[in-house]
Formats: structure tokens, C-alpha cells, sequence
């Protein structure tokens, strides 16, 4: 997610030479096929930037007692650019989508029917790793909505804490009182409930609450705010909305704090980023790719939902699931027709409050 934060903000100001300075600042940026059969076909204008532009972006959570691929793609968020290239809209799916997850020959990996975001890690698994993951992910998501892929990028949530801290906090609005179910206040500092379980302060721990206002917050306060679903009135949505919350934060921070009109400091947050998450831009340059998105300003980032924001609940086996509904299918054939502006001038429900 912070990749597409970091295109945008690169896109919304004309700077003098910094194509040289991107190409500069990018070049160790890891890369890697994170597509596969989820890429755009050359029927589909695979491998072209001329036409609208889709990117799959995936949120990890991965931590030090963790096996790093024992993990799954908790953020889903699929950034649709329109041919004419002026705006950019980002479409969060719900994790507990219900999908139908093909086989992966590269690690045997049968097929399943299950969350969507269990696609990321059966395709890890046996050696697949997080390319395996992301390369199935975005077959189950062509599969699911018909949108093939230009570009991906996986970014674990640490990777936040890093843009965030660099850019010195955002202003987040916390629209419900929201309690932490992954962190405490330890002696004033904020760690997850397991590492104060392991370093003897379980007892010592204060809940972690988010009251109601606009207020400044760090990369962790950020990070965890935006990553809670538990107690909020909408779940799984509101966390989406809150996600989609932090990323246009990244953007207008950037963009206010003179970022995208001074190639040094733009070649500073990329450096931030850079070192947090794997990129596949389908074989074109990073450079050519983000200059590609020049005119996207930093008003014209839209967010959207599935399903309006509302749950569409289904049970298959005595486990719940989210649906599809039929307004998303239809949003979803605006993205591949590349009408999704006048969807959502005629569909406004489909934007998120964010």
C-alpha cells in the first residue's frame, strides 16, 4: 500500500530532473514477478502504460517470532488509474471475501475454497514464498473480478511505521472510540501484548485507546489504529476505511510538507519505503512507471469499497464469509472498462468514508 502512497505523492508535482533522481533512488528497491497468471494479458494491454493502469497492493503482517511465511495478505487494496491518467481510485476488498483459490503448480498447491486472503499463504507455502503468495493472490483476484494486473506491490506493516516516522506523523480522525486488541502501554511505550507477555510485563500493561477526534499520530499509533476490525460498529469495513484513512494521510502530508516539489526529499521518502517492500511493475521501469502517473494530484485519490461498506454475509460449512455483491460486480466491470468514473457518479454509494 505505502508504494502506491509513494507513486502518488512522486506524481503530483512537476519536478525538474527527478526522473534521473528516481531512477537513482529506486534502483535497490527489491523486485520480483509478483503477478504471474494475475497479469495483464496483451489482449487486456499487458506491458503498456498508454491505457488504465491497475495495481495490486498487499498489506503483510510479519513479526520477529513469526515464520516469515506464515502469513497472510490481511490488506487487500486494488489502485486503479483511468487512461487519462488525472485521478487515481483505491478499491480495499474485505479479507474475508469468499473465493474460489486455484491450484499453484510452482509448490503443489491443490485449490481451495476460502478467504481470499488465505490465497497469499497457500501460495507461499513449500517454497513459493511471498512472490508465490502475491502471484496467487492476483490469479484468485483476475479470477474473482475479471481485472488482470499492470503492476503489484507487498509491503509488510512495518513498512508504514518507517513512511510515517520519515515524514514526521500524520493527522489521523478517529471516528468511534477504538481499543487496540494488538498492543499495550508498557512504562509509557506501546508494544504488542506477546512481546510484553515475554518480557515478564504482562501485568504492568494498560489497554491501548483511540478516542474520538482529529489528532497527530506516529508511525506505530498509525499502523495499529488503522489495522483494528474488533468493536468497530462496521468490522472489517471500518478497518478498511481507516486504512484507506492513513494512506491519503502519507499523501497529503507529503504533498504539504514540500515533498513533491523537492527531488531530494522525494529521493528521502522513497529511500524510507524502498527498504520495506518488494515491487513488480510488469517489466517497466520504476522510474518510467511512476513519471507515468505525474498528473495525478494529490486531490484526485479516491477511495472506494466493496459492497457499499456493508456486510453481505454468506455461510458456506458452518463458516462466514463475505459475498460480492452485485453493485461491486458491476464496479468491478467499470475498473476493466475503464468507466469506473462515471460508476461512482452514478453509484455514490460505493465511496468509502474515509
Amino acid at each position: 500500500m505505502t508504494v502506491g502512497a509513494v507513486l502518488l505523492v512522486v506524481s503530483g508535482g512537476a519536478l525538474a530532473g527527478a526522473q534521473v533522481l528516481i531512477g537513482r533512488a529506486t534502483q535497490n528497491i527489491a523486485q520480483d514477478n509478483l503477478l504471474g497468471d494475475g497479469s495483464k494479458s496483451a489482449a487486456e494491454g499487458g506491458a503498456s502504460m498508454d491505457g488504465a493502469i491497475d495495481m495490486l497492493l498487499l498489506g503483510v503482517d510479519v513479526r520477529e517470532s513469526w515464520e516469515e511465511n506464515n502469513t497472510r495478505a490481511d490488506t487487500i487494496v486494488i489502485l486503479h488509474i483511468p487512461a487519462t491518467h488525472d485521478r487515481a481510485f483505491l478499491i480495499s476488498v474485505p479479507r474475508d471475501t469468499l473465493a474460489e483459490i486455484p491450484p499453484y503448480e510452482k509448490n503443489g498447491f491443490g485449490g481451495a475454497t476460502a478467504k481470499i486472503n488465505d490465497a497469499f499463504y497457500y501460495g507461499a507455502q513449500n517454497g513459493g514464498d511471498w512472490a508465490g503468495g502475491a502471484q496467487l493472490m492476483a490469479e484468485t483476484l483476475k479470477n474473482a473480478t475479471g481485472i488482470g494486473f499492470d503492476g503489484a506491490a507487498i509491503i509488510d506493516f512495518g513498512g508504514f511505521k518507517n513512511v510515517i516516522d520519515e515524514l514526521g506523523g500524520v493527522r489521523m480522525c478517529v471516528d468511534e472510540r477504538t481499543v487496540s486488541h494488538h498492543m499495550v502501554m508498557v512504562d509509557g511505550e506501546q508494544m504488542y501484548k506477546a512481546d510484553a507477555r515475554r518480557a515478564g510485563k504482562r501485568w504492568a500493561a494498560e489497554p491501548v485507546v483511540y478516542g474520538k477526534g482529529c489528532q497527530q499520530m506516529n508511525g506505530t499509533q498509525a499502523l495499529d489504529f488503522s489495522r483494528q476490525r474488533y468493536g468497530l460498529s462496521d468490522g472489517d469495513y471500518g478497518r478498511q476505511r481507516h486504512q484507506q484513512q492513513m494512506i491519503k494521510a502519507i499523501v497529503r502530508k507529503a504533498a504539504s510538507s514540500g515533498i513533491t516539489g523537492n527531488p531530494l526529499l522525494v529521493d528521502q521518502l522513497i529511500r524510507a519505503a524502498g527498504t520495506a517492500f518488494t515491487l513488480d511493475t510488469g517489466g517497466v521501469p520504476v522510474a518510467d512507471f511512476i513519471f507515468t502517473l505525474k498528473g495525478v494530484a494529490v486531490g484526485d485519490l479516491m477511495t472506494l469499497n466493496t459492497n457499499g461498506g456493508r456486510f453481505n454475509p454468506i455461510n458456506v460449512g458452518g463458516t462466514e464469509y463475505e459475498q460480492l455483491s452485485e453493485l461491486s460486480e458491476r464496479m468491478f466491470e467499470a475498473v476493466r472498462e475503464d468507466r469506473l468514473t462515471e460508476f461512482v457518479i452514478e453509484n455514490p454509494e460505493v465511496i468509502s468514508r474515509s
